[in-house]
């Protein structure tokens, strides 16, 4: 339950602190609260979530900002990523942004179609709550080989007019809403070719770009050509040796912000292997003990609210307080 919620439950709050904090949550919107953080913040880093509790989850942590991708996505649903339909993503993204008091992010795909697809894409995603989204130079219909790293790019000048009319959108229905050009042709044309799509971009009006470097002098040399601050895509896992420096690092490079596009899904994923593994083969589970997964199991609780449904409980129909959890 949103925290400004609360005061109606509990005894002794005033009226005017309820109306105080309900003014506030409805003027902040997540699309102007990511533009501030990334004018104050020298740099923001933002991992991947696929649901509301991974989205909650990191926000306790204390992120500031939080991105739902195509791949963990497509991953959780276990289909491909090229098979994503606008309203699957749309609809994911919002689930976790809605759980969270922090912006999100989402992979944009290439804007579902042709610019006026992509029109549509961002005026759903900004009615679903996400604040921002990155709409990429691919082919559409994307391809599965796009996992092989086999991306096709359309024309130069067609990226630029659906990043045009993707940002004409973003003016008439939220002007905070953030468009990050993403272009994959880095790995195929070089660095140049990357560079010149994200500056075209630029100057179709998207607020930042995002390019996928093959080695360390291309990540090097990325920020210095761009004429708008880049993301860098933190890609564990990726099998075509793209490098994965450090927030701290790319900070010093020039970096505006990171995409830490896959741990949250890799490491559930690792770790609940591992876990059901030993299970089918002992009968058991020594990863953790008792005392451990009772503490997860508290803090999965403490995330989810409950201590504030138990209290709205108390107040209306349970008959007596039945002390902590």
């Amino acid at each position: 339950m949103p925290s400004f919620l609360r005061c109606l439950l509990i005894p002794g709050t005033s009226t005017i602190s309820f109306f105080m904090k309900i003014s506030s949550v409805r003027t902040m919107r997540k699309t102007t609260a990511l533009r501030r953080l990334l004018k104050k913040k020298e740099f923001v880093y933002m991992p991947v979530a696929y649901d509301p509790l991974g989205g909650r989850l990191l926000q306790s942590i204390g992120f500031d900002c939080v991105y739902t991708g195509g791949f963990v996505t497509g991953g959780s649903r276990c289909t491909s990523e090229p098979l994503l339909t606008m309203d699957e993503q749309a609809r994911v993204a919002g689930d976790v942004a809605a759980a969270i008091d922090i912006p999100l992010v989402v992979d944009g795909g290439a804007g579902f179609g042709e610019p006026l697809h992509a029109m549509r894409t961002v005026r759903e995603f900004i009615r679903a709550g996400i604040a921002g989204t990155h709409i990429e130079d691919q082919l559409y219909p994307k391809r599965a080989h796009y996992h092989k790293y086999v991306a096709h790019a359309i024309p130069r000048k067609e990226f630029a007019a659906k990043l045009r009319f993707a940002c004409k959108q973003r003016d008439e229905s939220d002007p905070d809403f953030v468009i990050i050009a993403r272009t994959d042709t880095c790995r195929s044309e070089g660095l140049k070719e990357a560079v010149t799509r994200v500056n075209m971009a630029a100057e179709a009006g998207a607020d930042m770009g995002l390019i996928f470097p093959r080695n360390d002098e291309e990540m090097r040399k990325a920020p210095r050509q761009a004429k708008i601050p880049l993301v860098y895509v933190i890609s564990r896992g990726n099998r075509d040796g793209r490098p994965l420096p450090t927030g701290p690092q790319l900070a010093d490079m020039g970096y505006k912000a990171a995409i830490d596009a896959l741990t949250y899904l890799l490491v559930s994923f690792h770790f609940a292997k591992l876990a059901h593994r030993e299970i089918k083969r002992t009968g058991g589970y020594t990863g953790l003990t008792q005392q451990e997964c009772v503490a997860a199991r508290h803090d999965i609780e403490t995330l989810v609210g409950l201590d504030e449904f138990y209290e709205i409980e108390e107040q209306t129909v349970e008959e007596k307080k039945w002390g902590k959890r």
